[in-house]
């Protein structure tokens, strides 16, 4: 009956007894999530799997200590209480939408857990009535208080500067190799080769609407074409460029978004009102892939104006020739 929502447990009815167990289901659960985040790290990232072992190790042990509380106040006996049967009761995100985030992300749900955890009971030891509750609550918040100073602890111990720098510089190359990398080329792509047909169709028609739908097929188009081609040809495993559909994602959106941006200004039905519009979007967006070769890829900038803008500026000339013509 505590699954469903609507009959979860008010916090405050629960016994001493229920407390207890749900602290020490509380404790399992986090010690399998700081073991599964361990897991997921150990091969890029030692330095922070060890202090994740450390942590599971320690939650571990805590529900060991609680085990014991309860076998000798209560028996043996344990309650089946978890977080979800119990309303307003602090939640954690299950480790699928978080492991796949970055070694930031996870960093930060680990601190983000033990804060949780020691507020929660430091907040219902006040609120609580009950003397004995009150200082079961009390106990909890204070070893909540001691993960949150060990889990600190281990990160000193297991993660020094050099490591969490090496370890910065792996999630940092792999952002640019799963995003940037496949973004970046699809932005080109969107941005660059749409121009010809865009701005020819736009001369040769003068007529905004036609442009933008002709704009529009040729973004979309592109974006699905480069998207199903990027997460195709390399599923990652070999290569390390992370996930093939992160990559697929990345590529096919940056590429529609890189072609919509000179069409979506042909919604103005001024033709020559629209077509200023759009040459001004052309020149930002063609200098801004050369600053994002220049801040990711380390490409020197002279190098990434004359790859891109150059190389733009010919494609958009030919275009308006065309289609002028």
């Amino acid at each position: 009956m505590f699954s469903i929502a609507g009959n979860r447990r008010q916090f405050s009815d629960l016994t001493e007894q229920e407390v207890l167990a749900l602290a020490i289901s509380s404790e399992e659960d986090d010690s399998r999530i700081y073991a599964s985040y361990a897991e997921r790290l150990r091969k890029d990232y030692p330095a922070t799997a060890a202090m994740f072992d450390e942590m599971a190790k320690d939650e571990d042990g805590h529900r060991r200590f609680l085990i014991a509380e309860h076998e000798r106040l209560f028996g043996k006996v344990i309650p089946l209480i978890r977080r979800e049967h119990v309303a307003g009761f602090y939640a954690r995100q299950p480790v699928w939408l978080v492991e796949n985030l970055g070694i930031e992300r996870i960093r930060e749900e680990a601190a983000r857990m033990e804060a949780a955890a020691y507020h929660f009971y430091f907040e219902a030891a006040k609120r609580c009535s009950d003397s004995g509750v009150r200082r079961l609550l009390g106990d909890l918040a204070e070893q909540e208080r001691h993960h949150m100073e060990g889990a600190e602890i281990a990160r000193e111990e297991n993660v020094g500067a050099t490591a969490e720098q090496e370890e910065a510089a792996v999630a940092r190359r792999q952002f640019i190799l799963t995003y940037v990398q496949p973004g970046l080329a699809g932005l080109m792509d969107g941005s660059v080769s749409t121009l010809a047909p865009i701005f020819a169709t736009a001369f040769a028609t003068q007529n905004s609407w036609t442009t933008f739908l002709v704009a529009l097929a040729a973004s979309v188009g592109a974006g699905i074409s480069m998207g199903f081609t990027e997460a195709a040809h390399d599923d990652g495993v070999i290569s390390g460029r992370g996930s093939p559909i992160k990559r697929g994602l990345a590529s096919g959106i940056m590429t529609a978004l890189g072609g919509l941006g000179h069409a979506l200004p042909y919604l103005v039905p001024n033709f020559w009102i629209a077509t200023s519009i759009a040459l001004a979007i052309v020149f930002c967006e063609l200098w801004a892939i050369a600053w994002i070769q220049n801040r990711f890829m380390e490409t020197p900038f002279f190098r990434a104006v004359l790859q891109v803008v150059i190389g733009g500026a010919l494609v958009l000339a030919a275009g308006i020739l065309i289609g002028g013509g």
